[in-house]
C-alpha cells in the first residue's frame, strides 16, 4: 500500500485493507488504548474474515509502528511516548522545512488546487466533529506538499512522524480542547506562504505550524537560524542550519 493510500478506506479496498482503516482509527483515537493487547482469533471473529486477513492488517500496522508483533506472542498497540513524539517533531521539522525549497523550485501546476481541496475536506470534517477524518485529510495535506519535492524514499519517513505526532495530541489532551475547525484553519498559512512563491517564507510557515501541534513543541524544536543574507537556497547547500535549544 503506498503512503497517501494508508488514509481512508474506500469500498473497493480490500477486506485486509479495511480491517487495518478500522484498527488505524481505533488507534489513533485511542479506542485501542497503547498497551492493549490485540488478539487475532478475537478479532477475526469481530470482523468476521479469516485469521489470514488480520495478520496481513497487522503486519502493515506493525509497518507503520502502531503494534508490536513478537512471534507466538500477542501483538500489543503501541505505547505513546513524548520522548518518542520529540524526536518525531524534530525529524519532521527538518524533513518538511528543507524540502520548502524544492517544493518552490517545482512549480507543480496542480499543487495549490490539490491544497485548496484538502482544505475544504478538512473544514468539511471538523464541522461533522469527525476527528479522524480530518487526521487523514490533515495527513494528506502535508503529503502532497511533500510529493512537489520529489523525494519518494522520505515519504514514507514524514508519514510515520505525521501520524505518532497526530496520536500523541488526541491521547494527551482533552477532547474539548481540540477545536477541529481552527486546526483544519492552521494551515491556510502554509498556503498563503506558498502562493509568494518565497521558499523563505514557506519554510518559516511550516516551521511555526509544526512547532506548535502539541503544547511543548515550542520548547523541544529546532529554531531555524536567523536570515543571514545566503537564504533557504544557501542555508539547504550549506547543510542543516537549524538548531537545537541549549
Amino acid at each position: 500500500m503506498g503512503v497517501g493510500e494508508a488514509f481512508g478506506a474506500g469500498p473497493q479496498r480490500s477486506r485486509s485493507a479495511q480491517v487495518e482503516h478500522a484498527l488505524r482509527r481505533e488507534i489513533v483515537l485511542g479506542t485501542l488504548p497503547p498497551g492493549g493487547v490485540l488478539r487475532e482469533l478475537d478479532l477475526a471473529q469481530r470482523f468476521a474474515v479469516a485469521q489470514g486477513t488480520i495478520r496481513e492488517a497487522l503486519m502493515r500496522l506493525s509497518e507503520e509502528g502502531l503494534v508490536q508483533r513478537r512471534a507466538r506472542r500477542d501483538t500489543h498497540v503501541t505505547e505513546a511516548h513524548s520522548d518518542d513524539v520529540v524526536e518525531l517533531l524534530r525529524i519532521r521539522h527538518d524533513i518538511e522545512c528543507r524540502a520548502a525549497l524544492r517544493v518552490i523550485e517545482a512549480n507543480d501546476p496542480r499543487l495549490r488546487k490539490d491544497l485548496d481541496m484538502l482544505l475544504q475536506a478538512m473544514r468539511l470534517a471538523a464541522l461533522q466533529e469527525d476527528e479522524y477524518a480530518l487526521l487523514e485529510q490533515d495527513c494528506r495535506f502535508h503529503l502532497r506538499l511533500f510529493e512537489a519535492a520529489a523525494m519518494p524514499v522520505v515519504e514514507p519517513v514524514l508519514m510515520r512522524c505525521l501520524l505518532h505526532t497526530q496520536r500523541f495530541k488526541i491521547l494527551n489532551s482533552a477532547a474539548h480542547s481540540r477545536e477541529l475547525l481552527a486546526t483544519a484553519d492552521r494551515h491556510v498559512s502554509i498556503l498563503e506562504a506558498l502562493e509568494t512563491r518565497s521558499a523563505e517564507a514557506l519554510m518559516r510557515a511550516l516551521s511555526h505550524h509544526i512547532a506548535t501541534i502539541v503544547d511543548f513543541g515550542p520548547e523541544v524544536m529546532p529554531p531555524l537560524a536567523p536570515e543571514t543574507g545566503q537564504g533557504v537556497a544557501g542555508q539547504a547547500a550549506a547543510g542543516p542550519s537549524l538548531k537545537v535549544h541549549p
